[in-house]
């Protein structure tokens, strides 16, 4: 086994999406982690890198893209696990970072800590000269006006959130997984969270074992309504499931059907991929867009559009 890298751009409605744009994006992002483990990178470097350059698209709810709560602010959420080693990194509402993810994976490197959060956090990747966010993107926040319009005035908003982001698709947080030559997995994942958000909400994406999880027989990242994600753990309950020996696509599609019996349809997304190299895509929306490449095994795969 040379290598497997998984990606996705989330799980949502996707509808009045140009179809051709995302599929770029995806692609790109399989390149450059791809490129990684090709040049004997480990997963955790490739997986890394894909998010990054999902977070750098613009088009996706990550980074560039991020969409801002309430106040019109944008706060990102992003975690990284190494497998091998079970240790994980974390940041939440943090608003310095161009790419949160890399943030996440210098707690990881270079503190004692798994989660970190709000100024601190920012602090932290200002001192270590981590690019920084521009802010809301002139389409970003575009978007927000056109989504603002649409609900009502005060904490009304903040109770109909996820109702909104649910009927416009607004959950594509992002994320890969990756498995390398020496058989070891990691995850990353990264989000500007819900649009219309209370400020200070911290979705799955930051928490391992909700938004993210790997060991040493698998890895998994979500993505959709985050405080489900949480009263699930839906990540760790996929990975515990590879674990007890099922393949990626049978774990994935038991730990959708037991969130969707819990939480209801339109709720979540997963990608996995085991230590044997199975990639697989799950979701209870009604698209997912997500795609996988096999190092030395021929062009990346790209699926979970929504059907016409």
């Amino acid at each position: 086994m040379r290598g497997v890298l998984v990606v996705h751009a989330g799980a949502g409605t996707w509808r009045n999406v140009d179809e051709e744009i995302i599929r770029k994006v995806l692609s790109d992002a399989l390149k450059r982690g791809a490129d990684v483990l090709e040049s004997g990178g480990s997963a955790l470097d490739a997986v890394v890198e894909a998010t990054i350059s999902l977070e750098d698209s613009g088009v996706l709810n990550a980074g560039l893209g991020s969409v801002p709560d309430l106040t019109g602010k944008v706060s990102m959420d992003a975690g990284v696990m190494d497998g091998w080693s079970s240790r994980a990194g974390a940041v939440a509402a943090v608003t310095y970072p161009k790419n949160p993810v890399l943030l996440a994976r210098k707690v990881l490197e270079l503190t004692d800590h798994v989660l970190l959060a709000g100024s601190a956090a920012d602090e932290l990747a200002a001192r270590l000269g981590l690019p920084k966010h521009p802010g809301p993107s002139e389409r970003v926040r575009k978007r927000y006006e056109e989504v603002l319009k649409k609900a009502s005035s005060g904490d009304a908003v903040f109770r109909k959130s996820f109702e909104l982001a649910k009927k416009l698709g607004y959950l594509d947080t992002v994320g890969a997984v990756a498995l390398d030559r020496e058989g070891k997995l990691a995850a990353a994942v990264s989000t500007g969270g819900v649009i219309l958000k209370f400020p200070g909400r911290v979705g799955d994406s930051a928490i391992p074992g909700a938004g993210f999880f790997a060991n040493k027989h698998g890895a998994a990242v979500a993505t959709g309504i985050g405080e489900t994600i949480m009263m699930s753990m839906l990540s760790l309950k996929v990975v515990n499931l590879i674990s007890e020996g099922y393949l990626a696509d049978t774990a994935a599609r038991l730990a959708i059907q037991y969130h969707t019996s819990a939480h209801g349809r339109d709720t979540a997304g997963l990608i996995v991929l085991d230590y044997r190299g199975n990639a697989y895509g799950a979701y209870n929306t009604q698209a997912m867009p997500w795609g996988y490449v096999k190092i030395g095994g021929g062009e990346p795969v790209i699926s979970g559009f929504k059907k016409s």
